[in-house]
């Protein structure tokens, strides 16, 4: 019931062109109060083990590693110093409204409901055209800002409940988790191609990899370590070894299976979320409803605003105090840190962290409230708003075109590569078939001609390109409807096949275009 919801609300979702996670969670409320619909109550360790590992890993292996490791110090600044700076705010603006709130665990609420979320942050941008370089300071943020973040509740909440707390070791642990982590991943990783090697189907290998994931985010924490940093370590290693170990049919069925993994578990995700309301609510009967409105409302503005003030001097203060600095990277226009800013939704990691702390623990059913607060007005509020905001700013970028200069060059590149190895062994004594070879090459000389861009206006060349791509479109609808037509004469297999190969050339057309 819960995955037929979820379709209609992404339907929905498209229709009235709001993001896909804001649909899902304003669904799961409104199904928390039907009544007759049974109050489901999300175990933690559940929600964090069984959702974030596949979610992690399939971030991490689309992240452009050289753009991640290019913007590492954007990205730490925001992964780290953000959520500590954010955490000290929220635990300081909680403490101050509720004054018998003890510290650690006002800080252990700042904790909860400081890195925004990596499930939410995809979710909302992947229906926004934003300037490549933002894209990746975001991304690789909510890829390492959970890690930070629950290795600081874990403090907190042992911290609150033993009543003592010892700076140094806390560096040293937290450190031991981060390091600990991304070794588990990386041998997982290493692991999981080693046996990718043996394999010699694609079913095994897509099974591999989704299990890679929870085996990489397990071994961590069964020693203790960040498992979020495992499952992000992993992704980052099959990643990097994606096109020496997977063939081509290999990749293309992973993508397909993998999208339809993570809209599913996304989907759950937030409407488990929303349903997880109604009984928030029942345990805090004793509170003035609205004491816990303006609590709410307090908490989620220091968040949003929290992140403003950590936000500009991170963004720019490094620049002023560093003339190298402002050499290699400079100054980005205003715009860059407002959408940095305003870009921060809570999601799963926040609301799975509140209900995982102990019953005894001090404000409990409060400190869920304020995390599941946090989350409704981030979503709501930053995530309906964001698309808004980027269009006002001037930074939504347009349609892409069809081949940019630098896609240009890495098609003529891979031609004459073809072309090149088809000369070599037409060269070779012996060669057979030399007729077909020499067709062959004829085709290579042609796409080799027809990717190169040398003397040739960018523009014009585009134009012309995307104009022949769109032609290709309609040469393919023509011969579909032609083969659908010769359905009952030709072998069903065959039929299969030449559908098939159709299917491929219209997919790559579309990629090509940008529209896949």
């Amino acid at each position: 019931m819960l995955v037929a919801a979820a379709a209609g609300l992404a339907y929905l979702a498209q229709v009235v062109r709001v993001p896909l996670a804001v649909s899902l969670v304003l669904g799961g409320i409104a199904l928390a109060f039907v009544p007759g619909v049974s109050a489901i109550e999300l175990d933690p360790e559940l929600a964090l083990a069984l959702f974030l590992p596949p979610l992690l890993q399939a971030s991490a292996y689309r992240t452009d590693w050289p753009a991640f490791r290019s913007n590492l110090r954007p990205i730490l600044l925001l992964a780290v110093g953000a959520v500590f700076f954010t955490a000290a705010a929220v635990a300081v603006v909680a403490r101050l409204l509720v004054p018998g709130l003890p510290w650690w665990a006002a800080v252990t609420l700042g904790a909860i409901v400081a890195p925004p979320d990596a499930v939410a942050a995809s979710a909302v941008l992947k229906q926004l055209r934003l300037p490549r370089r933002i894209v990746t300071v975001l991304k690789g943020e909510s890829l390492i800002n959970d890690a930070s973040s629950l290795v600081l509740y874990r403090f907190a909440v042992a911290a609150t409940l033993a009543g003592t707390f010892s700076v140094g070791e806390g560096v040293l642990q937290f450190l031991g988790a981060a390091l600990g982590g991304l070794l588990a991943g990386w041998v997982v990783g290493r692991t999981a191609i080693w046996i990718f090697a043996l394999l010699e189907d694609t079913l095994l290998d897509i099974t591999v990899r989704l299990l890679a994931g929870f085996a990489a985010y397990l071994l961590a924490e069964r020693f203790h370590a960040s498992g979020v940093l495992a499952a992000v370590a992993c992704g980052l290693v099959l990643a990097r070894r994606q096109h020496a170990e997977f063939s081509g049919e290999s990749r293309l069925d992973q993508a397909t299976v993998w999208g339809f993994v993570e809209f599913l578990l996304t989907a759950l995700v937030f409407m488990l979320i929303g349903l997880q309301l109604r009984g928030i609510i029942e345990r805090l009967d004793r509170y003035d409803g609205w004491s816990l409105a303006l609590l709410g409302l307090a908490v989620s503005l220091t968040l949003i605003i929290g992140r403003f003030l950590w936000v500009f001097p991170a963004v720019w203060l490094p620049r002023i105090l560093s003339h190298r600095l402002r050499e290699l990277d400079p100054m980005p226009p205003w715009s860059y840190p407002v959408v940095l800013s305003w870009a921060g939704m809570r999601g799963v990691v926040s609301l799975a962290a509140a209900l995982a702390l102990p019953f005894r623990f001090p404000e409990r059913d409060l400190i869920v409230f304020l995390a599941f607060c946090a989350i409704v007005a981030t979503l709501v509020v930053q995530g309906t708003t964001l698309g808004w905001v980027i269009r006002r700013l001037g930074l939504e970028e347009t349609e892409a075109p069809a081949h940019e200069p630098e896609t240009a060059w890495a098609r003529a590149h891979l031609a004459a590569a073809a072309l090149s190895a088809i000369r070599d062994r037409l060269e070779q004594p012996g060669t057979e078939h030399s007729v077909a070879a020499a067709e062959l090459l004829e085709e290579y000389k042609v796409r080799a001609e027809r990717a190169s861009i040398r003397g040739q206006d960018i523009e014009t060349r585009t134009g012309q390109l995307e104009a022949q791509q769109r032609l290709r479109l309609l040469a393919i609808s023509a011969a579909r409807d032609a083969l659908a037509k010769q359905v009952d004469r030709i072998d069903r297999d065959a039929h299969r096949e030449l559908v098939q190969e159709l299917d491929l050339e219209e997919q790559q057309v579309r990629r090509a275009l940008g529209e896949a």
